[in-house]
Parts: C-alpha cells; structure tokens; sequence
C-alpha cells in the first residue's frame, strides 16, 4: 500500500446520509449535493449503497495510486492497532444509527480496526458489461474461499448486529447466488442440506433488517428478492456460485451435518480465513463476521474442537490474532484429543 506521496492528496471518502422526512427519507450527498426524492423507507438503504458505488466508479484510480485515508486523517476513526499494513481496500462503515453511510480508500489494517465497517469488494462496484460487450475471461478456480470472505464482510455491516447465525447463512447463500436484478433462487433441496427447510423466522429476521423482501415459503424453488443494492452490480456469476458451494463445504475444515448454524457459521468464517499465509485472522474480525462477541466466539471454538472440526486453536492476546489448525482429515474411531489452548 501507499503511505504518502504525490498522490496522498487525492481525496477518495464519500458519505451519504439518509436525513428523516415527513413523507419518507431523503438521500443528501455532500459530494454532490445531490437531494433524491423522498424515498421508501424499504428501498432507502439500496439507494444510499447505489450512490456510493456510482461515486467510486465515476472516480476509478489505479491500485497503485490509492492510499490509506484513514491513515492521513490520524487514524481517528477507529481505536489504536498496531499501524497500517495490507493493501488499499473500499471501506464501508456505517453510523449507530444506520442513518450515514461512509465510503474510504482504508488499509486493510485501519479498516479491520473500524468499526461497523466491511470491506466491499472491488467485483460489486465494478460496471455492468453490456450485453454486446466481449465475455469475460474465466477466473481462475480456487478464489472462493476470498469470495465468502468478502461477502461476509460485507453482511457484517449491511445486516443487524443481532442477526442470527441461520439467518447470516441464508443471507449468504442469497447473496452469492443473486443475478443481476438482485433476484434469487435457493432450491428446498439446498434449504434442507443446510438444515434451514422452513426456517420462517431466519427470513423473518432479514425482511425486518429491510434486507429482502419476505419470499413465500410455499414456493419451490423460493426465489427472493434481495433489497442490497449493492449486490445487484456484481458481475461473474458462475465464479460467485462456485463459492456458494464452496460455503456448503468449506475445506479444509469438515463440519458434521447435525451441527449448529453458530458452529457451522464460525467454521465458514474461519475456513475462508486459512490462506497460503496460514491459518490465522483478527479474533474481533472473526467475533464480527460470526455476530458475537470475542467471548462467545471462544466458546464457539471450543465447540468446533469438541466436534472435531479443529483439531486445536490459540488467542494470541498480545497481537489479537487467533490461530487454528483442522483436525485430521482421517479421523480416528476412538482415541483421546488434546484441549485446545486459549
């Protein structure tokens, strides 16, 4: 990433703000001062995320010309952490109040330390291709794991602080498979797979987070609306299913099919954190991206050990960082395991 230089001064922060009306919610930009219409109070959200993503699309920079905005302000937007480090990421955080919405060029570091804040992946603000338009070359296989990663960032910010385990896996499995139009399709054989068959009140919990709206449960398969709108400009479809699968099993860590959403969630997040730099993440990032605090997400942990989905794992208090390693991939019948290591 780039500290300072020439390029420091380039400006790349956008706010919004959904200022209360009388007749609905007005989306008020100081970048451009633009004023909507008052807007529906279900689609206000959307508004806000498609605003900002117009904005960065309309000021594309070269990676190596982005710098840490945080880190040129003072880092005032998060408490102290151990400096900048990672490459320049889109930073989104929103206020307590889910009222103002900030969009920054951030380090991976500064923006790990904000928060109420998710990464948004470069792949949902790039421009729609038009239908004439050359195809695109397929990625290479083996990035899902990044994909998850990105995606549950960003619903650690988009949806409620309280929503449940079951309910963030729906929301990801919507979210992946989503085609442009925000629509989604989930067969009842994927619902019952993940244990979520007629699940209402998981649905329930991402309708009243104004997130989709409420599908009918009687349909097969149910197809869902989703009110994200940021998600309705990612591009690569196929490569987003292929890490919607990747989710249902994500290796290298084996979840048993009895398990609970929590404990299936937290192997998701920690599975998608195993990168060639190791088996190792932020524990407030991973306590975040699971919707508990670090002190359940030990719990959690734990549960995974007695399962038999880690084999062991580690807080590193002094850096915050928790490490982990899968269990054996033969497990044996019987035999004694060693107890994890807080």
């Amino acid at each position: 990433m780039r500290f300072g230089d020439a390029h420091a001064a380039v400006r790349r922060i956008w706010t919004v703000e959904l200022r209360p009306q009388a007749d609905g919610p007005a989306l008020v930009c100081p970048s451009c001062t633009a004023r909507t219409f008052p807007l529906q109070a279900s689609s206000a959200r959307s508004a806000a995320l498609a605003h900002l993503a117009c904005h960065v699309r309309a000021s594309a920079l070269p990676a190596h010309l982005r710098s840490c905005q945080c880190r040129v302000r003072g880092c005032v937007w998060h408490p102290r952490h151990r400096g900048c480090a990672g490459r320049v990421l889109l930073a989104l955080t929103r206020d307590l109040s889910g009222r103002t919405w900030r969009l920054v060029d951030a380090c991976a570091a500064c923006a790990a330390a904000t928060s109420h804040t998710a990464v948004v992946p470069d792949t949902l603000l790039s421009p729609r291709r038009s239908a004439a338009s050359a195809p695109v070359l397929q990625r290479v296989h083996g990035d899902e794991p990044q994909r998850v990663r990105e995606m549950l960032t960003h619903l650690a910010s988009t949806l409620g602080c309280v929503t449940s385990p079951a309910a963030r896996l729906l929301a990801l499995q919507c979210a992946l498979r989503a085609d442009r139009h925000g629509c989604a399709r989930l067969p009842a054989g994927l619902l019952r797979g993940m244990r979520l068959h007629r699940h209402t009140e998981a649905w329930q919990e991402l309708a009243q987070d104004r997130w989709l709206d409420l599908p009918d449960p009687r349909a097969a398969p149910l197809q869902v609306r989703l009110l994200d709108g940021a998600l309705n400009q990612a591009p690569c479809r196929s490569a987003r299913r292929r890490a919607a699968h990747w989710a249902l099993k994500p290796a290298p860590l084996i979840v048993p099919a009895a398990a609970k959403p929590a404990d299936r969630l937290a192997a998701l997040v920690l599975a998608a954190h195993t990168t060639a730099a190791g088996p190792v993440a932020d524990m407030a990032v991973v306590a975040r991206l699971c919707g508990h605090s670090p002190q359940q997400t030990e719990a959690l942990l734990d549960r995974l050990v007695a399962g038999r989905t880690l084999a062991t794992w580690h807080h590193q208090r002094d850096t915050g960082e928790v490490h982990w390693q899968p269990a054996p991939l033969h497990r044996p019948v019987s035999g004694s395991r060693g107890p994890s290591t807080h």
